[in-house]
């Protein structure tokens, strides 16, 4: 007997489809009213947009005409004591978020380049001036550091810092939108210095600072910072 494998391939996706779709709906009639409808749209449609602060407020976009975007971020020497180079890092994950949502990104080395030979820089329209810049996301960091509050024996990232924008295209450099970040990581508990090297938290603390800068910029989805809660 000929077997057709290509239809057999073809009803596999619809298979998968209802078996989701029983499953949804099973999950649903345990609940009530408004919650089942939500739950139901959540398991067939996945969890919700989050529309990017920075858009809603400008009613622009950094994507917007592939225009150019330099990173330029700042610590004060205070800051550095754990971390030398916390400022060059943060921009450094930070331009790679944007850039790997599409956004057109000056080179982080070309921007630190600039930096290091002009350290007497007083704004970061300054910066974007001399970079050719259409956009400035300026990270002013004021609080840092990768221990739990009062122990040296729990890792636990913490940052507070201000992110700016600044709007070349004018010539002015105009400071068109402003938002804190206080950053916590992990969330629900800290982690304990014996089970993670220090290079590896400081890694991953950053990676997930980047993230929350940059979903300033690009849509992200409610629960996302579920994942965050604990260190593996």
């Amino acid at each position: 007997m000929r077997i057709d494998n290509h239809h057999t391939m073809q009803d596999q996706p619809r298979r998968q489809m209802l078996k989701l779709l029983l499953c949804a709906m099973l999950l649903a009639s345990t609940c009530t009213g408004c919650k089942a409808v939500v739950l139901l749209g959540y398991l067939i449609g996945g969890p919700p947009s989050i529309e990017p602060p920075f858009d809603i407020q400008t009613k622009t976009s950094l994507k917007e005409d592939d225009k150019r975007i330099a990173v330029v971020c700042y610590a004060p020497k205070e800051l550095k004591f754990d971390t030398e180079d916390v400022d060059d890092e943060l921009a450094q994950h930070v331009a790679m978020r944007l850039n790997s949502h599409g956004m057109k990104v000056i080179a982080p080395a070309a921007v630190q380049n600039w930096l290091d030979q002009n350290d007497d820089w007083d704004s970061p329209a300054e910066v974007g001036h001399a970079l050719e810049a259409d956009w400035v996301v300026y990270i002013d960091m004021q609080e840092y550091s990768l221990w739990e509050e009062g122990s040296m024996e729990l890792y636990r990232g913490r940052t507070t810092a201000m992110v700016k924008v600044f709007d070349m295209n004018d010539g002015d450099g105009e400071e068109i939108f402003t938002k804190e970040i206080v950053s916590v990581y992990p969330i629900r508990a800290p982690k304990p210095a014996h089970e993670i090297k220090r290079d590896r938290f400081k890694a991953l603390y950053l990676s997930r600072l980047s993230e929350e800068i940059g979903q300033l910029f690009y849509e992200h989805y409610a629960g996302d910072e579920i994942a965050h809660g604990v260190v593996d």
